[in-house]
């Protein structure tokens, strides 16, 4: 509901008040926070291919080199069980899965740095620098404009 105001000259104005709901419009519309959600979605996906990747083929290869499997592992005291071998693999999943992550995003970059190497282009230069004052001038003057030297490489293309 629009909220009025008094003014001093004795009118009334309406102010537009957005609301909360108008305020988390804005803000869920916003483009950061749309970018934002395809990331975590995109996140949520690639994690689930590298999960696959260390429990479904590495950690498969890792036990048939270690012969160990740590979920087993177990402490029982006053009626209690620790599972510290199910922590053990997650901790060593998580390891693997952090190792596997690193060589994927250092391959992008490389791949990224590639592509950016060909695509860069050498610019022309167009200015360079007065032999005598060492002011940067125009690359076609054949004075300088702040010493008013007559530049030497001018002269001997003329």
């Amino acid at each position: 509901m629009p909220k009025r105001i008094n003014l001093p000259d004795g009118q009334q104005a309406v102010e537009s008040t957005k609301g909360f709901f108008g305020e988390f419009k804005a803000f869920i519309s916003k483009g950061n926070v749309m970018d934002m959600a395809v990331g975590i979605i995109i996140g949520g996906a690639f994690t689930t291919i590298v999960k696959s990747l260390v429990s479904d083929i590495i950690s498969p290869l890792l036990g048939l080199v270690g012969g160990m499997n740590f979920d087993q592992f177990s402490l029982k005291f006053a009626g209690v069980t620790l599972a510290y071998g199910k922590f053990l693999t997650a901790v060593i999943n998580f390891l693997m899965m952090a190792f596997v992550l690193f060589f994927i995003i250092k391959a992008f970059n490389r791949a990224g740095s590639l592509i950016k190497k060909e695509e860069e282009v050498e610019e022309e230069a167009t200015t360079k620098v007065c032999p005598y004052c060492k002011s940067e001038i125009d690359i076609e003057a054949s004075r300088c404009p702040m010493c008013t030297s007559q530049l030497e490489e001018k002269m001997a293309e003329q």
